[in-house]
């Protein structure tokens, strides 16, 4: 078996989600195939995309769907703008293979982690263990022990037992180093299926290790599924803290909170540089593990030049909802010596509810000065500081 090295010490790995979602799910019934059908309140592949977006470490993700089901797959994942869809082929195994081709680039990803859309109980725990595990193994699989009776059968009559020890039930995410099970999947014949992305690895000689599963990833097959009795998620408080600072400059516009304010100087920045709003922006993107307001909007992109920063908080709190979360409060304070922030509390407490489409007693606004102290004491600039807490589940 071929094993792996330990990471070289300080590489920082990339992490790929392949999400395998090209089916036709026609034991599940209905009149679209399972991955798009509503599995507690939400396409069922959504659930999948969530999760790996939740753990934060994904780097890219990938959604493998059949080739007349690209519309379905972009109205099921509306907010997750990043994700990129591929055409699968006839079998699962032509859509892993086309999917990690489709990663093949080099630098693109070192690990993939390939997961059926069909499995919505992901968590972030499964996905660290694999993680781990891939430190020292070429693949790794989440799995969990047989643990009813055993037995063959014939004709509807029960015939000899079998020894339930060593038996462990296979799950997905299956974790791998991307080159290895790509060149696995590309030496596999093209005349036999595979039962999964791990018994293709084997038969490369790739040492794949298992670690703990979860119940939770129960593959969803038959229409019964849906309608099973699932306790509802409990209602979880989440909290984000964002800060950012801008250098005042003359000859520039001043908007703070998304409201002009007369001032001999502007904030400097790519878009309009509204601190305030870029504060409260990065708050809600913290609370849902979702990256920096950088990501979303990177300032290198020249399409947000002098862009109005409301459209970086309606896309925040437009992620937050497609979660499945609300929006309890946000908590904002303004840092500056000048201009007095006083008058204008209300329009911007006004102005940040409207954008967040929420009441006007859910966002606190404060300000403050640092005592002539330090570059905002010295007029030199203008900082904030905000807090978002969102309500999950339930």
């Amino acid at each position: 078996m071929v094993s792996s090295p330990p990471n070289p010490a300080g590489k920082e790995l990339r992490n790929a989600a392949l999400i395998v979602a090209a089916g036709k799910g026609l034991r599940a019934g209905g009149d679209v195939p399972k991955q798009f059908a509503l599995y507690e309140g939400l396409p069922l592949l959504r659930h999948s995309v969530q999760a790996f977006a939740d753990w934060g470490k994904a780097d890219c993700i990938v959604v493998v769907v059949a080739a007349d089901q690209h519309d379905l797959a972009r109205e099921a994942l509306r907010g997750f703008d990043a994700v990129r869809l591929v055409t699968g082929g006839e079998a699962r195994r032509d859509s892993v293979r086309l999917g990690l081709q489709a990663l093949a680039d080099p630098g693109s990803a070192d690990r993939v982690y390939i997961h059926d859309a069909a499995r919505p109980g992901l968590n972030a725990a499964v996905l660290d263990r694999l993680a781990r595990a891939l430190d020292s193994h070429a693949g790794a699989v989440p799995a969990l022990p047989v643990v009813d009776s055993i037995a063959r059968g014939h004709d509807g009559v029960l015939r000899e037992p079998v020894d339930r020890g060593g038996l462990w039930r296979v799950q997905t995410p299956q974790a791998f180093k991307l080159p290895s099970i790509l060149s696995a999947h590309l030496a596999w014949p093209d005349t036999t299926e595979a039962t999964d992305d791990a018994c293709i690895a084997q038969a490369a000689g790739l040492d794949v290790a298992f670690v703990m599963g979860d119940e939770r990833l129960k593959k969803i097959t038959f229409a019964e599924d849906f309608t099973m009795v699932v306790a509802p998620p409990a209602r979880m408080p989440r909290t984000g803290m964002g800060y950012d600072v801008h250098r005042l400059v003359a000859g520039k516009e001043l908007w703070l909170g998304g409201i002009l304010i007369p001032h001999d100087k502007g904030l400097a920045g790519h878009s309009d540089a509204d601190v305030a709003l870029h504060a409260l922006t990065d708050a809600l993107l913290g609370a849902m593990a979702l990256g920096d307001i950088g990501e979303h909007f990177p300032p290198s992109d020249p399409q947000w030049r002098g862009a109005d920063s409301a459209q970086f908080l309606a896309h925040a709190a437009q992620l937050v909802r497609v979660a499945g979360a609300t929006i309890a409060n946000v908590d904002l304070t303004i840092i500056c010596e000048a201009p007095k922030i006083s008058p204008y509390k209300h329009d911007i407490q006004a102005r940040v509810a409207t954008i967040l489409d929420i009441q006007t007693n859910q966002v606190a606004i404060k300000a403050t000065t640092t005592e002539r102290l330090g570059f905002a004491g010295r007029g030199e600039g203008i900082a904030a500081q905000a807090i978002a807490t969102v309500i999950t589940g339930g």
